[in-house]
């Protein structure tokens, strides 16, 4: 299990890497490296999900200090955090950054 205080530690540790599939992603939503490490540091887990052979994840909706919302899925590797994608939550999968939609 993968808790927010251990996402913070990594952050401020900078113990974190990106997968290639998480760097293309937060490229394609133009997000800064400093953005996401405020999104995590701000961040409210909303889902855990279990190790189907990749290690355990979990999804993080924190914001930018300039107050753009962003979605952070988080893997465990080692002591190592591993940023798998980055997205920012818009609809109709997302009604708000903590609310699913239909899509």
């Amino acid at each position: 299990m993968i808790t927010l205080k251990w996402i913070c530690e990594r952050v401020r540790k900078q113990e974190y890497y990106y997968s290639q599939h998480g760097d293309q992603e937060r490229q394609n939503d133009n997000l800064a490296l400093a953005e996401i490490e405020e999104a995590l540091l701000s961040g409210r887990m909303l889902e855990q999900y279990e190790d189907t052979g990749r290690g355990y994840s979990c999804l993080v909706a924190g914001f930018t200090d300039n107050g753009k919302p962003v979605h952070v899925v988080c893997g465990k590797r080692g002591n190592w955090m591993v940023i798998v994608t980055v997205y920012i939550p818009a609809p109709p999968k997302f009604i708000s950054p903590y609310e699913r939609g239909l899509g």
